[in-house]
């Protein structure tokens, strides 16, 4: 049997201790088996549908209430949503929905673009001829859904689950922060349904690039492919948020560099 650290066999002990304690904190007769992950999960979506817009408070008693568990789980839901940076925590108010720059998004289309390019490239070197078959099925779908004028979500569904299934050749590391980045991306739902719906040829070129790349195992093509649909997103949400008047970050004063003790 491995031998526990004293700091491993203290964070098992705490995890007890915190499950323990949730459910004692729930509602007599209304315990379930609703983690602090699910309630997080949902809420995450609502802000990403723009549910819940900017702005609204999520006290932890609303919580407590539509969820049907005890202030521990929803207390560490909401902290989750903050970590991620979706809620503001404030100290003895509760939390409230952020609200998102325009920078702020670009830049984490940016950081997307990077990963699933990674992806991309990762695929193309490690995907069996069956699973690269079956990815070209899915790209075939979305491609079939958009010229049927598909619902955006249900396409955006589509997109999502073809980057999941490539994104699991990449490493370890790699996976975790593209799961990382999709928690932290707000209004992503909300934005990119705007963008597949108005008109233009949309992100299709690029997703016929990749399916091309990746039947042939081109490992450039397939990266640069990939980044390309995250960079054409990156543009029409930045553009339909400025439309929106949605604000940009306020420029930052300069700052001086501090002179060293003995210099005029």
């Amino acid at each position: 049997m491995p031998r526990l650290t004293c700091r491993a066999m203290s964070d098992s002990h705490l995890k007890k201790a915190d499950a323990a304690k949730a459910e004692a904190d729930e509602p007599a007769g209304k315990r379930t088996m609703v983690s602090a992950d699910d309630v997080a999960e949902e809420l995450r979506h609502r802000i990403q549908t723009n549910e819940l817009a900017p702005g609204e408070w999520l006290r932890e008693a609303r919580v407590c209430s539509e969820f049907g568990v005890g202030r521990s789980i929803a207390r560490r839901a909401l902290r989750t949503l903050g970590e991620d940076g979706l809620v503001e925590i404030e100290e003895n108010r509760g939390a409230r929905v952020s609200a998102t720059t325009v920078e702020e998004v670009f830049d984490l289309y940016e950081v997307r673009a990077a990963l699933y390019g990674l992806a991309a490239r990762f695929a193309c070197l490690r995907m069996s001829d069956e699973a690269i078959a079956q990815v070209l099925q899915d790209i075939d779908r979305l491609l079939e859904a958009a010229a049927s004028d598909d619902a955006a979500e249900h396409i955006i569904e589509l997109s999502e689950g073809i980057f999941s299934d490539i994104a699991q050749y990449a490493s370890p590391d790699a996976q975790r922060m593209i799961a990382s980045i999709r928690r932290k991306t707000r209004f992503h739902f909300s934005y990119v349904a705007l963008a597949l719906n108005a008109n233009g040829p949309g992100p299709y070129g690029y997703w016929r690039q990749v399916r091309a790349a990746l039947a042939k195992r081109d490992v450039d093509g397939a990266s640069q492919a990939a980044r390309d649909i995250l960079y054409f997103m990156q543009g029409e949400v930045a553009r339909i948020m400025l439309s929106q008047g949605r604000r940009t970050q306020a420029p930052k004063a300069a700052t001086r560099p501090r002179k060293l003790a003995g210099q005029g």
